[in-house]
C-alpha cells in the first residue's frame, strides 16, 4: 500500500512496517544522520571521524584493513584518505613489509581534532543510552550482539 504524506512530500510504503531489517536501518540511518550533523562542526564526515578513531587505536593500517575495520568500499576508504591526508591528518608512508602497501596513521593534528570530535560523537551516544533504563541497555546490546552473531555466522 502507498500512501501519500500528510505535507504531500510524495509517496511512503508501508512495506517495512513490522520487519526488523527495516527497523535497525532506521535506527542506524537515525545514528549516522545524527553523528553527521555535530561532526560537520568539525570538518568531519563520519567515515573520516572513524578512520581517525581505528587510527588513534592502533600504530598504522592499510587502506584495505580500515575499509573492512570502518564498513565502508575500498573505493570510499581511498576517498576519505586522501581527504585526511591532504588536510593533514594523517600520514602515509610505504610499508617496510610490503612494496605495494602503503600504511596510513594518525597524525598529531588528526589526534587533536579527534579529541574534540570524539567527545561531540559520545555526546550523541550519550544521549541515545540516557533514553534505556541500565537493564535495558544490557538486553538492547545484548539483543544487538546476538543479531550480528547470527547473521554473521558461517562467514
Amino acid at each position: 500500500m502507498v500512501k501519500e504524506t500528510p505535507a504531500g512530500d510524495g509517496p511512503t510504503s508501508d512495506v517495512g512496517a513490522g520487519r526488523l531489517g527495516q527497523t535497525i536501518k532506521r535506527a542506524e540511518q537515525a545514528l549516522i544522520n545524527r553523528k553527521s550533523r555535530v561532526l560537520k562542526e568539525f570538518g568531519l564526515t563520519v567515515p573520516q571521524y572513524a578512520v581517525l578513531l581505528v587510527l588513534s587505536a592502533s600504530e598504522g593500517m592499510s587502506a584495505a584493513q580500515l575499509a573492512r575495520e570502518c564498513m565502508v568500499t575500498p573505493q570510499t576508504m581511498a576517498t576519505v584518505l586522501t581527504n585526511l591526508h591532504r588536510s593533514g591528518h594523517i600520514e602515509r608512508s610505504p610499508s617496510a613489509l610490503h612494496q605495494k602497501i602503503t600504511v596510513n596513521r594518525i597524525s598529531e593534528c588528526g589526534r587533536a581534532l579527534l579529541t574534540r570530535a570524539d567527545q561531540a560523537a559520545l555526546a550523541v551516544e550519550g544521549a541515545l543510552s540516557a533514553e534505556f533504563s541500565t537493564s535495558e541497555l544490557q538486553a538492547f546490546e545484548s539483543y544487538l550482539e546476538r543479531a550480528v552473531a547470527t547473521l554473521t555466522a558461517g562467514d
